[in-house]
C-alpha cells in the first residue's frame, strides 16, 4: 500500500479583481499546478524535479496543508487528508532550507519544543535530540542560540527537527540549497543513512542533479505545473543521447577542428583540450575517423549522459515552446 497517494491535484490562482473585489478581472488565472498524480511508496526516495515555477513547492505546502488545494485530492496513509490533517500530520516530518527557527531559543530548546508537539515520549525525548546533534557533530554547540547559527549549521538543525519524532514520510524542500559541497555531502549521507535504517519515504525537491541522482529511487519531473517523466535516474539519463568525448590533442588540432565542422559536431577547444558532442552509438566512428586523419591524442575522457543533461534538455524545450 501506498503512503502518500496524490490524485489529480490541482493549484489555481485566480487572477485579481480591482480594489475590494468588484470590477473585472485583471489578467488570467495562474496554473501553479496541474492536476498532477503520483504514489510514494513505503521506503522509498522519490525525486521532485523541475525549474523555478515548476510546481514543486506548491505542491509540498498543499501536502503540509499550509495551501488549500484547488481541486484533486491527497491521501496519506489511507486517509483523506483533508478530514484528518492534524493526525497525519504527527507522521510527516519537514524540512527546507527557506524555513526559519525562533532565533533566540537554544539549538537543544527548539528541538525539543519540536519533540513535544510530535509527542515523542519524555523518556525518549532526550535520547533522541542527543543521537541527531552527534550524528550531525552539533552536541557541544545544544545550548547555542538558533540565531547565531551558520547556513551549514541551521540546516542540519532543520535535519534533525524533521526526522527527531521518527515519522512515516519526510519532505524535504531544498535541504542543500546555498550549501557547501562538503556539507552537502554530510546532508546526503543523513538522508540515505535514515531512510536504510528507519525505511523513512521521502519526498526530495532539488535542483542538485547529483544529488537527486545519489539519493532518490525514482524521479518525478514536473515543467508548468505538469508531470512530464517518472522514472529512475539511470532511465532518465539514457534518454539523452549526447555524449561528450574530451581529447588533449598532441597532433592535428586544425584537422580535428575541421573534421567536427564538416560533420556539424558541437564541440568546444580550450588550447589543446577539444570537447566534442556525439551521439553515444557514433562514438567509435568518430574515434576511427579521427585516426583515419592521424590525428594524435595524449588522453581521452568519454562522459555519458547525466540526469542534469537530461534536466538541462527539458529546461531548453519548455523555453522554446514558451516562445513559440
Amino acid at each position: 500500500m501506498s503512503l502518500l497517494r496524490i490524485h489529480n491535484l490541482q493549484k489555481i490562482y485566480p487572477a485579481q479583481r480591482s480594489l475590494f473585489g468588484f470590477g473585472a478581472k485583471k489578467g488570467t488565472d495562474f496554473i501553479a499546478v496541474n492536476g498532477i498524480s503520483f504514489e510514494l511508496a513505503p521506503g522509498e526516495v522519490l525525486g521532485f524535479l523541475g525549474p523555478n515555477g515548476a510546481g514543486k513547492t506548491t505542491t509540498m505546502h498543499m501536502l503540509l496543508g499550509i495551501l488549500t488545494p484547488t481541486a484533486g485530492s491527497i491521501t496519506y496513509f489511507g486517509k483523506d487528508f483533508a478530514k484528518h490533517r492534524s493526525e497525519i500530520l504527527q507522521s510527516v516530518g519537514f524540512a527546507s532550507a527557506y524555513t526559519r527557527l525562533p532565533g533566540r531559543l537554544t539549538i537543544y530548546e527548539n528541538l525539543s519544543i519540536y519533540a513535544r508537539l510530535y509527542a515523542v515520549p519524555e523518556h525518549e525525548r532526550s535520547g533522541r535530540i542527543k543521537q541527531f546533534l552527534q550524528a550531525f557533530g552539533m552536541w557541544e554547540l545544544r545550548n547555542k542560540e538558533v540565531a547565531g547559527l551558520s547556513a551549514g549549521q541551521l540546516t542540519r538543525i532543520m535535519l534533525a527537527k524533521a526526522f527527531i519524532p521518527q515519522p512515516k514520510i519526510v519532505l524535504l524542500d531544498e535541504p542543500t540549497a546555498s550549501l557547501d559541497p562538503d556539507i552537502a555531502r554530510e546532508v546526503r549521507h543523513f538522508i540515505a543513512q535514515q531512510q536504510k535504517e528507519y525505511g523513512t519515504a521521502i519526498l526530495f525537491a532539488s535542483h542538485n542533479m547529483q544529488e537527486v541522482s545519489d539519493v532518490c529511487n525514482r524521479v518525478l519531473v514536473l515543467q508548468n505545473g505538469n508531470i512530464i517523466a517518472s522514472d529512475t535516474p539511470k532511465n532518465l539519463s539514457a534518454t539523452v543521447s549526447k555524449a561528450r568525448v574530451e581529447l588533449i590533442i598532441i597532433d592535428g588540432l586544425e584537422r580535428a577542428l575541421a573534421y567536427a565542422q564538416e560533420k556539424k559536431l558541437s564541440f568546444t577547444v580550450q588550447e589543446h583540450l577539444v570537447a566534442i558532442e556525439v551521439d553515444e552509438h557514433a562514438i567509435a566512428k568518430l574515434l576511427a575517423d579521427l585516426a583515419q586523419l592521424a590525428i594524435g591524442y595524449s588522453s581521452i575522457n568519454i562522459t555519458k549522459p547525466t540526469l542534469e543533461d537530461y534536466f538541462l534538455q527539458i529546461a531548453t524545450q519548455g523555453r522554446v515552446r514558451s516562445v513559440n
